[in-house]
């Protein structure tokens, strides 16, 4: 690629996860919506989500070897921030659907997404209508490092607890987190059901499991086995799921009862749009920071956008 090159790179944690697809759907609309433009708008990241170095390496390749401009959604945030700290592009940078940590965002122009810490919230206020008293909950987090992952948590137990900075729910406004949580699945699928599973048979009497991003729900068939095991304590309310996004194996997941709140991203609105952003960067526009693109939630009373998609 050569440095005058027009591509405007999209870097995701893994292409493996059907979210980060939705990103890629977004990023082809807007090459067919731009047809006559100079630049293109590229889509790419390691095969899996589990190989934070792999997509540390993308993003270094493409920088060395020359883009316009490139949005990243860094897996491991402290590790990516380094490597492009260390390369200091003379391109723009932003992020897109994850973001640096605090300290590292002098390395990028904006970031693109959701508001994590707010879709937190909207997570424990669901779970809160549901069990007015509070009760055992187990978190479902996705990598360790992961800042938008850690954002969302932020949200759910500070919301959960009605004050900030908590670290874990050990009591506060009935809220407690049981012992073995928060898991963490590594972005995977398979890892998240199993995970699922065996909280649900080492606590029987968990009121509430609160899937902070939608792994487990992105493989259908194995997350309708797990819930098969609970069918009667979900359909009674006395264990609760809420999950994050709202693809369609996920709607119809709440369809079907197997959930009881979805608070979805708009990953298909930050593929389409990461790429004016980085081209009002390339041309030295003044850019909001952050960049938020909302979010929908699905209850029982009002199923919304759940409802037939």
């Amino acid at each position: 690629m050569a440095q005058d090159s027009k591509t405007l790179a999209i870097v995701v944690k893994g292409l493996d996860n059907p979210f980060f697809e939705q990103i890629n759907l977004g990023c082809q609309q807007w090459m067919k919506e731009h047809a006559d433009s100079e630049y293109e708008c590229l889509y790419t990241g390691p095969a899996s989500s589990t190989d934070e170095a792999g997509e540390v390496q993308i993003v270094d390749d493409l920088l060395t070897s020359g883009v316009a401009a490139i949005a990243i959604s860094p897996s491991n945030a402290p590790a990516m921030a380094n490597r492009v700290r260390a390369i200091a592009p003379e391109v723009p940078v932003m992020t897109i659907d994850a973001d640096f940590i605090a300290e590292d965002r002098d390395l990028r122009a904006t970031y693109l997404g959701t508001d994590n810490y707010l879709m937190g919230v909207k997570m424990a206020e669901e779970a809160a209508k549901l069990k007015t008293e509070g009760g055992t909950v187990c978190l479902q987090l996705g990598n360790v490092a992961a800042d938008n992952i850690n954002a969302r948590a932020q949200g759910f137990r500070d919301t959960a607890a009605g004050e900030k900075g908590v670290d874990r729910l050990t009591g506060q406004n009935g809220w407690t987190e049981i012992e073995g949580c928060p898991v963490f699945t590594n972005d995977q699928a398979d890892l998240a059901n199993q995970q699922m599973s065996d909280v649900f048979t080492a606590n029987p009497d968990l009121d509430a499991f609160i899937l902070i991003g939608g792994w487990a729900q992105f493989a259908p068939q194995a997350y309708a086995q797990v819930t098969d095991q609970v069918m009667d304590k979900l359909q009674s309310k006395e264990l609760v799921i809420i999950a994050g996004d709202t693809l369609p194996p996920q709607t119809k997941a709440f369809r079907d009862g197997r959930s009881h709140a979805q608070v979805g991203q708009r990953p298909f609105e930050m593929g389409l749009r990461a790429p004016d952003v980085m081209i009002q960067l390339i041309n030295g526009e003044t850019v909001d920071d952050p960049l938020f693109t909302g979010l929908d939630v699905c209850n029982a009373d009002d199923p919304g956008f759940c409802a037939d998609n």
